[in-house]
């Protein structure tokens, strides 16, 4: 009986090119997340591991009560660790469908500067692609994606379960 051969994530992220080129990131959200390029959404830091996405405090961004309204809140936290997703499923060796299962979210205070989310589960993320691709069950993992202020004050606590699953 053969050994089947143990499948190891590319080196190569097009994710990382892409947000490389604020340009090109641009296009990408215009075309795929229109809705993200509205609110100004902006990749601060992506290294494969950490990602950081921050949005603006601003007059589309802002609810009644003068804080930014949850919505672009939640559409940053979910970029920053859906960024670390794709770039797990794009260095697959085989193709690994993505999905966000679950979002539970902390309001913790009134954001009214650009908050930045943060999230550092890149290599989590990637384990659990490299074992769906090395298998035929699906994973799930959840990863939290926190979000701070221009002060340094945590303002909001995401957690999102992803689902990976070998096509």
């Amino acid at each position: 009986m053969e050994k089947k051969k143990e499948l190891h994530l590319k080196e190569t992220s097009l994710v990382g090119k892409l947000v490389a080129s604020p340009f090109k990131f641009k296009l990408y959200l215009l075309q795929k997340l229109p809705l993200a390029f509205i609110a100004g959404l902006r990749v601060d830091q992506f290294d494969g591991n950490v990602s950081e996405v921050s949005v603006p405090y601003n007059f589309i961004n802002k609810n009644p009560f003068n804080s930014v309204y949850f919505a672009p809140l939640s559409m940053a936290a979910e970029l920053a660790s859906g960024l670390l997703a794709m770039d797990a499923v794009s260095r697959s060796p085989v193709p690994v469908s993505m999905l966000v299962l679950e979002m539970k979210a902390e309001f913790i205070k009134k954001a009214k500067s650009r908050i930045r989310f943060k999230s550092s589960d890149g290599n989590t993320l990637a384990d659990a692609v490299i074992q769906c691709a090395n298998g035929n069950e699906g994973r799930t993992v959840v990863v939290s994606t926190d979000g701070i202020d221009n002060d340094g004050n945590l303002v909001a606590k995401f957690w999102f379960t992803w689902t990976f699953k070998r096509k």
